[in-house]
């Protein structure tokens, strides 16, 4: 099984989106809210060399931009 961290915000839509999708696919994460927890913020910032949320990391490797998991839902994708 693969090791899926969902670093999020409060009040973050993408984040709420990321956070459906995972479970929609059944896929088992942990989240983890870096504006109540400025050490995991450091650490996001650490691994993918940006502040952005939702980052997600899967087996070591970053998505730091949700559409890059979740097809056609940036606003400019038009794939769809």
């Amino acid at each position: 099984m693969r090791e899926i961290k969902l670093y999020t915000r409060n009040l973050c839509g993408w984040c709420h989106d990321a956070k459906e999708y995972l479970k929609q696919h059944g896929l088992p994460f942990e989240e983890i809210d870096v504006g109540r927890d400025p050490a995991a913020n450091e650490e996001m910032v650490r691994l993918s060399k940006q502040r952005y949320v939702p980052t997600i990391i899967v087996d070591g490797h970053v998505l730091a931009n949700k559409h890059v998991l979740l097809p056609n839902t940036h606003p400019h994708d038009t794939t769809s």
